[in-house]
């Protein structure tokens, strides 16, 4: 299979990276590379990341001159990377060791150019939870993303030799959303893969625990990003808000 490009954007973000780390250094896929991006971490933490990546030539090492955000940050992985497929991956996120090779042979088996999986959640000592992210049986469209945002960071895969480098939006928050609406609006519908691949981390004070508080900002970001009319973005994010309600609070 072609090389695989695994994209992650680091900021200060130590604490967690050695699981993460090992759950991509231990890929049962063993023909990819790692390109991590510095957002401008602090010296310590770029002290402790130069290490880290001597243990693995797969890794390779970028910096940015200062903090620019998650979106900046996986750009410029993007820009570098030379796979066929491009998938990311936070610093403080999981993977099973065989993500990789499921999931593309998923992909690869359909004629797939987009894909997501379902995931579960770990709390923020690793433990796992029970609730769980099931993404839909049938594939994902624009409208259908705008519905229920399933397409998640830690499973997302495109492939770049059919679709081309796409970037994410430079904005601090909802660029990988608003990456995966683009590709959709483009006609193309995202494969979802049934099996739950990964782990997203759930910190108590994550701006996705307090999911409630975002109402009007994921408005603002339909009606700017989407060039959604009022009564649409109004509409989307009502179901988007009772999707949330359901997914944090009730599942």
């Amino acid at each position: 299979m072609s090389k695989v490009s695994i994209i992650t954007s680091f900021f200060n973000g130590s604490k967690y990276f050695n699981e993460t780390f090992s759950s991509v250094v231990n890929q049962s896929f063993k023909s990819f590379e790692w390109i991590i991006v510095d957002d401008g971490s602090d010296p310590d933490e770029k002290l402790y990341l130069k290490h880290l990546v001597e243990k693995d030539e797969r890794i390779r090492l970028f910096e940015l001159d200062q903090n620019s955000g998650a979106g900046a940050a996986r750009n410029l992985g993007i820009r570098n990377a030379v796979g066929r497929f491009i998938t990311f991956i936070d610093s403080d996120d999981v993977w099973e060791l065989n993500r990789i090779e499921k999931h593309l042979s998923y992909m690869v088996h359909n004629n797939a150019v987009f894909s997501h999986s379902s995931y579960g959640y770990i709390t923020s000592d690793g433990r796992i939870l029970s609730k769980t992210l099931i993404v839909s049986s049938k594939p994902v469209n624009y409208y259908g993303l705008l519905r229920r945002t399933e397409i998640s960071c830690l499973t997302a895969i495109y492939d770049a030799k059919v679709l081309g480098k796409q970037y994410m939006s430079l904005d601090r928050r909802k660029q990988d959303y608003a990456l995966w609406l683009k590709i959709l609006s483009l006609g193309y519908t995202s494969l979802p893969f049934k099996e739950i691949t990964a782990y997203y981390r759930q910190h108590e004070d994550s701006a996705t625990s307090k999911k409630w508080k975002l109402f009007f900002k994921h408005y603002v970001f339909l009606r700017k990003s989407q060039n959604l009319s009022i009564i649409e973005s109004s509409y989307f994010t009502f179901i988007w808000a009772i999707n949330g309600v359901f997914r944090y609070y009730i599942k």
